[in-house]
């Protein structure tokens, strides 16, 4: 009986190669082949094990079989060596083909319906409470922290940006009219080393809070992370408050962007109606943004590398230009360091320019917003932050300084521009003019445009990504959270692109006071974010520590740890210190006015109000304390990673590299 098995079962098997060669040949003449049923493949089994080794039940059983349409096999596409001894055919899934697409017009407008999950943050039930963060407990109103940090777990935005995206969003995102144009003014307030000596004071304040802002953003990447953090470390309403005052930032810099790029065009033709051109970028940065995150980041990507070969390039030409590399102009080396003179308007010069250097390193922390978006954050962001110290250094530090060697600080054209945002008086496109250089001046122009539209991509971006945050955290209204399936905050954008419309204020004469003073509400929101990501990095690492952890567990460590956040946030308060001064007693305030010095002030320091007006409010109405070390939410939301292998794993794959690449590698 058991050699009777054992022939039994060598037939099936040789019974079942010679099906799966029928079916191979048929697959080649294109023949149909129809898969057996279950309940026939059991009778075929049930036939082999008989002990009569006729073919006689076999024909009787393929006589028996009718074909079933529906599962007709020649309409599924397989490779033949799938068939071949040895091969594991079950477990090989099958090349379907591919249903015909949807029309792109169906596409498109099916894009547009709400996303499925309904909100940026996780589809969490307690997220779909009507009352979102806040509840009603004996008639009065609190703040849900739990529900909030749970809204806040994981997000659903579209993570769809690479690490070049967000290299290049480090290294040149915010590069704009605080470098290319503002710094003109800085120059004409304080002289060259003024200049040289705040920014660079500046650049060592960000420089700090980066690190505090990559290490809480790759543990934490939820989007709006600023109010998030802020929410969950200090105090709820201090959340509301930070939230609100980025937004309305953003939002304001979009028509005064777009504003000082239609001034731009003026370099050229100046009888141009500016009213066109608004028409054309506004359109422009808004159909980017429409394209999704990836479509700002590929935005981005190329705007940077435009304006890091420009700047790379003027760093040349003014290496160039100083050793008298020019026909009619000789050595210029450090003579205008003598005369007129390194300083200008003595210590409250610098603290103008100190000022003035904080509010263009604007738009550099966006690198944190962007990492809710990004594809692998833990890899990524580190990487792009190491990219921060080279811009601070290569782009702002070393090209700042050339500008102060080729242009005298007294030259009149620096302060000659009808707003802080015109290129006629930029420095750069001043020395290279001063070098009697015909074409370079108008590729600088072209080079400042791009930065300016650049901006105000980037303002859309934190504009949206902050309001429909603040949506979902019951801290605006929630028709803010509306995204689409592909990922698009389309309400906020379009809130973005309504205030935007102020841009057509362009060729109204009384246009750059009226924008300086919305600009002034949320004038600053930069300095406080800085100032908060820092305060948050320091909470967080007292509560890190009071759970009995240690900083070798994070995925990312600041390279400047705790101390360099004490530092961000001394320096941040220094600004403040510094702003208060230069707004109550102005550069020359004795030869002003009341009216002036008071206008001068509110221009300065009306974002206060606003700021404490926000956080008052929501404290008033929400009631809510600041958060203890032992309230404090330190796991929810958190990316959990295996620290010690990933550590491993990449010192392995450190080895195999060369030594140019480990070099690469530490610097970049």
């Amino acid at each position: 009986m058991a050699l009777a098995g054992e022939l039994a079962q060598q037939g099936l098997l040789s019974l079942s190669w010679l099906l799966l060669a029928a079916l191979v040949n048929a697959k080649r003449k294109s023949l149909p082949v129809y898969i057996v049923s279950p309940a026939s493949a059991s009778e075929l089994v049930h036939t082999s094990r008989q002990p009569s080794c006729g073919t006689q039940p076999l024909q009787r059983w393929v006589a028996s079989m009718s074909p079933h349409p529906e599962v007709e096999l020649s309409t599924l596409k397989m490779k033949e060596e799938s068939l071949a001894q040895g091969s594991s055919f079950s477990m090989r899934e099958p090349d379907y083909e591919q249903e015909a697409l949807p029309r792109y017009w169906d596409r498109m407008v099916d894009g547009f319906k709400r996303e499925h999950n309904s909100t940026l943050f996780s589809n969490d039930p307690l997220g779909h409470l009507e009352n979102g963060g806040g509840r009603i407990h004996n008639g009065a109103h609190y703040y849900d922290l739990h529900l909030a940090n749970l809204e806040t777990a994981n997000s659903g935005l579209a993570r769809k940006l690479k690490g070049r995206h967000l290299q290049m969003i480090a290294i040149g995102g915010s590069i704009g009219t605080g470098l290319f144009v503002a710094s003109g003014k800085s120059l004409a307030t304080g002289g060259p080393a003024s200049l040289l000596l705040a920014f660079s004071i500046v650049g060592t304040m960000l420089f700090c809070t980066c690190q505090a802002l990559g290490e809480l953003a790759v543990l934490f990447p939820i989007a709006g992370s600023f109010s998030s953090w802020a929410t969950r470390f200090l105090d709820p309403s201090w959340g509301f408050a930070v939230g609100w005052n980025y937004a309305m930032q953003w939002l304001i810099i979009l028509p005064l962007e777009i504003i000082a790029a239609s001034l731009t065009l003026s370099y050229w033709d100046e009888s141009l109606t500016r009213a066109i051109f608004v028409s054309i970028f506004l359109f422009t940065i808004i159909l980017i943004n429409m394209f999704g995150v990836k479509g700002y980041g590929e935005a981005e990507f190329i705007f940077s590398i435009i304006k890091v070969v420009a700047v790379i390039g003027f760093i040349l030409l003014g290496i160039v230009l100083n050793c008298g590399g020019t026909p009619e102009g000789g050595y210029i080396g450090g003579k205008y360091w003598e005369n007129p003179g390194a300083f200008h308007n003595g210590f409250k010069g610098l603290c103008s320019v100190f000022v003035t250097a904080a509010f263009a390193f604007a738009g550099t922390e966006l690198v944190g917003l962007a990492a809710a978006e990004t594809a692998n954050p833990r890899k990524s962001l580190p990487t792009a932050l190491k990219q921060v110290f080279w811009r601070i250094t290569l782009f702002y530090i070393v090209a700042l300084t050339l500008v102060g060697l080729l242009v005298r600080y007294d030259d009149p054209q620096l302060t000659g521009g009808e707003n802080e945002a015109d290129a006629k008086s930029s420095p750069f496109v001043i020395a290279i003019e001063e070098a009697g250089i015909q074409v370079l001046p108008s590729v600088m122009n072209a080079v400042i445009l791009v930065a300016v539209l650049s901006v105000g991509n980037s303002a859309v971006f934190g504009s949206s990504r902050t309001l429909a945050a603040l949506a979902n955290l019951n801290q605006a209204p929630k028709i803010l959270a509306y995204i689409d399936r592909k990922g698009r905050p389309l309400v906020a954008i379009g809130i973005a692109a309504f205030v935007g419309l102020l841009a057509f204020l362009a060729d109204l004469p009384a246009q750059g006071a009226i924008l300086d003073w919305l600009l002034a509400i949320s004038g600053l929101s930069t300095v406080i974010t800085w100032g908060s990501i820092c305060v948050c990095h320091i909470r967080f690492r007292h509560a890190w520590a009071a759970r009995g952890r240690t900083p070798e567990e994070l995925p990312f460590q600041s390279q400047v740890g705790i101390w360099g956040s004490y530092l961000g946030i001394s320096l941040n308060v220094m600004v403040l210190v510094a702003h208060f001064w230069v707004g109550a007693f102005p550069i020359g305030y004795e030869d002003m006015t009341s009216a002036e010095i008071s206008k001068n002030f509110f221009l300065k320091w009306v974002g206060a109000p606003f700021v404490l007006f926000f956080f008052g409010t929501h404290k008033l109405y929400y009631r809510t304390s600041y958060v203890t070390l032992n309230d404090m939410d330190i796991d929810t939301g958190r990316r959990d990673f295996n620290v010690p292998i990933l550590v491993a794993q990449e010192r392995e794959e450190r080895e195999t590299w060369p030594l140019w690449k480990r070099f690469y590698k530490f610097l970049c």
